[in-house]
């Protein structure tokens, strides 16, 4: 199997989401969650090149509970930002398209970073080229790369590559 590997980490991963959703050990639940689980993870073939960054363990775990909070913090600053650009229209508004460069490798990485952009208020991934993201920025402070990158993707990115690279 060319992505056995991929296959047991979507199998584990979707089975312990079973086990916290019905919160139960009794060997029917189980039974049927591990068969359910299978039958999902073999469904979802197309995804296991996606998953080949993934990195199991227990730091690329705690790493992911502090992205949360890293993106949950992003969250209500940017939400903070919109409220007070909607509230006071003198503020700035000077839309437009950025390119901003990354450094994560792997699919998944960049899925989850673009996916991070976009849920936050006041950004939205339009392009994924290689390493180069175009993004829709509702107040562009500057067209260099490095400055659009720093400010938009830079604290995605660092608490990213703990989790998949």
């Amino acid at each position: 199997m060319k992505h056995g590997r991929e296959a047991v980490i979507l199998f584990i991963g979707l089975f312990l989401v079973w086990v916290l959703i019905t919160w139960s050990v009794q060997p029917q639940e189980l039974l049927t969650g591990a068969v359910l689980v299978f039958v999902v993870t073999l469904f979802m073939r197309p995804v296991y090149p996606l998953l080949e960054g993934v990195r199991p363990g227990v730091m690329p775990l705690i790493h992911m509970v502090a992205y949360v909070f890293i993106f949950i913090w992003q969250l209500i600053l940017a939400n903070i930002d919109v409220a007070k650009r909607v509230l006071s229209p003198s503020l700035p508004i000077n839309p437009g398209i950025v390119k901003v460069k990354t450094n994560l490798k792997s699919p998944l990485a960049k899925m989850m970073l673009t996916s991070s952009i976009t849920l936050t208020p006041g950004t939205l991934s339009l392009d994924v080229q290689g390493d180069e993201i175009f993004i829709h920025w509702i107040d562009v402070k500057g067209t260099d790369v490095e400055s659009a990158s720093k400010a938009i993707v830079a604290v995605f990115e660092q608490g990213l590559k703990g989790v998949v690279e």
